[in-house]
């Protein structure tokens, strides 16, 4: 049964009153001769019954007014569960069935926005990538199953301070993160290395500024991608090879053909061709046994600031860093080539001569060098494969240039990292213990 408006209920009301009021005022003048009195009695009589009488009458919309406000409230907690029923139509039974409505809107957007966050919370849980969330305290608000294995021997990093933790991580992942930017790093020793690509990202969340934090194990990947190197390395030498040796024995055979038809005339042609093939033959396998055959480096003892006065006369470069006769104790024609190799790669870059920049300094127990230019840098794929042999980007590059200067490092006890500078440009770090 609906209930009735409760503007008929008050007028209702009101009309029983005023008859009833009516009534008893000429009753009561019967009895009474001061009108004024019989009125003041009936008033006193009626009107606490018609405060009552009205107060049950708006009661139930009292209780609607008092709910609604509630679910208002629970809505702000986030709960979504209330609906009401009202019998009535007119305003309040309009009211409550949009408030009805827009209950049901909250909750399926709450129960999507769950689903998508339990969807989100599993992916990045699960993702190989190491990820850490850091709030503008330095402490980690969220860390994922990789991150806890990679940083926090499985345990959780919630709440850790990210300085602290990171004091604790290996050396090279600290340099790293130190250079600042994104860049590759390499953990362990030359048998049991494992390569690292890390990535920074700023940004704000609720008005303050975080940084997500990415590692991504390359290793394996790497591994796979020096098979493909390894195959096109042989597709490369296989084609050198026959572009040298199919003319060489075209024209030997014509050379024969010639002596035996008397036509010397013809020959130093001839010979001459087959010399500058067999020359071009010759040093491009001495560039590739090169590569291979690097010699265990013999180390001897030199100051930094004559080595690089020598290797200025080579190459041009500016120079920060230790002045004085700091000595390092290094193989100098490896090193020197190594170098001469990442200045002119610093130069080809696209980078202002001027901005072509050595930086030495020293780092606990090593040696740090870092080439710094000011080019287009590399992305992520090139940032990946630059270090492993053959692997170019240049037309007519051998890819062995960074992959030498990889083995140099290596074959000295260092290590050397890529990465992209803040502004542009890229930094290539080298380092050497003593």
């Amino acid at each position: 049964m609906r209930r009735p408006p409760l503007s008929l209920v008050f007028s209702a009301i009101a009309m029983a009153y005023l008859a009833v009021g009516a009534a008893a005022t000429l009753w009561l003048s019967q009895w009474i001769g001061n009108r004024w009195l019989v009125l003041a009695i009936v008033l006193a009589v009626l009107a606490p019954l018609l405060v009552y009488h009205v107060r049950r009458a708006f009661a139930p919309m009292n209780s609607l007014f008092r709910a609604l406000a509630g679910s208002v409230a629970s809505y702000r907690d986030g709960d979504y569960s209330i609906s009401f029923h009202w019998d009535g139509k007119g305003d309040l039974g309009e009211l409550v069935a949009s408030h009805n409505r827009l209950g049901d809107t909250l909750r399926e957007q709450r129960l999507s926005l769950v689903q998508r966050e339990l969807l989100l919370d599993t992916m990045v849980q699960n993702t190989p990538v190491a990820m850490l969330l850091v709030d503008p305290s330095r402490r980690i608000i969220h860390g994922n199953l990789a991150a806890r294995k990679a940083l926090g021997e499985g345990r959780r990093l919630e709440g850790q301070d990210f300085s602290e933790l990171l004091a604790r991580a290996p050396v090279p992942m600290q340099e790293a993160f130190d250079r600042g930017g994104d860049g590759m790093f390499t953990v362990g020793d030359i048998e049991n290395e494992e390569i690292y690509h890390l990535s920074r990202r700023v940004f704000r969340l609720n008005g303050r500024a975080h940084e997500l934090v990415l590692l991504r194990q390359l290793t394996a990947e790497l591994r796979r991608q020096e098979v493909q190197t390894w195959k096109k390395v042989i597709r490369v030498i296989s084609h050198e090879l026959n572009n040298s040796l199919a003319p060489i024995a075209s024209l030997a055979h014509s050379g024969a053909e010639l002596l035996r038809r008397g036509q010397y005339d013809r020959l130093p042609t001839a010979l001459a061709t087959i010399e500058d093939r067999a020359r071009h033959l010759e040093g491009f396998i001495r560039d590739y046994a090169r590569f291979a055959k690097l010699p265990a480096p013999r180390l001897e003892p030199i100051e930094w600031s004559r080595f690089v006065e020598q290797l200025r006369s080579q190459v041009d470069f500016a120079f920060d860093g230790i002045q004085g006769d700091a000595i390092a104790r290094v193989d100098v024609a490896q090193l020197e080539q190594c170098l001469i190799n990442l200045l002119k790669n610093a130069h080809e870059s696209g980078s202002a001569p001027e901005e072509v920049r050595l930086q030495l300094r020293r780092v606990q127990d090593a040696w740090r060098i870092d080439i710094l230019d000011r080019g287009t840098g590399m992305n992520d794929s090139v940032l990946s494969n630059a270090l492993l042999p053959f692997y170019s980007t240049k037309r007519n590059g051998t890819g062995l240039g960074l992959a030498l200067a990889r083995e140099i490092a290596e074959a000295h006890g260092g290590r050397i990292a890529l990465l992209n500078r803040e502004g542009g440009g890229l930094c290539v770090s080298m380092v050497l213990p003593d």
